[in-house]
């Protein structure tokens, strides 16, 4: 697991000089650090959260409220460790903005409540800034899709 992020910020620390050439160079890292969020959040990895998110971060819950970055990776490190929760990207777009990123896609939850397995599906909106070299997210909504 740490070599998938450290292999992660080498491709960052990569990504200004080849972003100059090309606008998109960019996308397959903002991608792979989307993923590397849902990894981090499965195994409760919070160092790797803390790498991923910004100081900033302001994460709009499905019930509306707000979470700091301090608020959610406690969640993360309050879960028990009995929770099974596993959360997967479906489809994930970028769109690149100079030094700023618009992630949207779809991805599934899946927890276990009481011995109970509860699948929800959700979109996703994350916005990743590049900071000193480095692309880290700064805020983060998610809205379940109904059928």
């Amino acid at each position: 697991m740490r070599f998938l992020f450290s292999l992660l910020l080498v491709a960052a620390a990569l990504a200004p000089a080849r972003a100059q050439s090309d606008p998109n160079a960019n996308v397959p890292i903002i991608i792979a650090l989307e993923k590397s969020w849902s990894l981090a959040f499965r195994y409760r990895d919070r160092k790797a959260l803390d790498m991923i998110l910004d100081d900033n971060l302001t994460v709009v819950n499905f019930d509306g409220s707000l979470l700091s970055k301090a608020v959610f990776i406690a969640s993360v490190r309050d879960s028990k460790e009995s929770d099974e929760q596993q959360v997967s990207p479906e489809s994930i777009s970028v769109q690149m903005f100079g030094n700023v990123a618009i992630a949207t896609g779809i991805f599934r939850s899946k927890q276990v409540v009481s011995g109970r397995t509860i699948i929800t599906r959700s979109r996703f909106l994350d916005t990743w800034l590049q900071k000193n070299g480095s692309w880290v997210c700064v805020a983060a909504s998610a809205t379940p899709v109904l059928r």
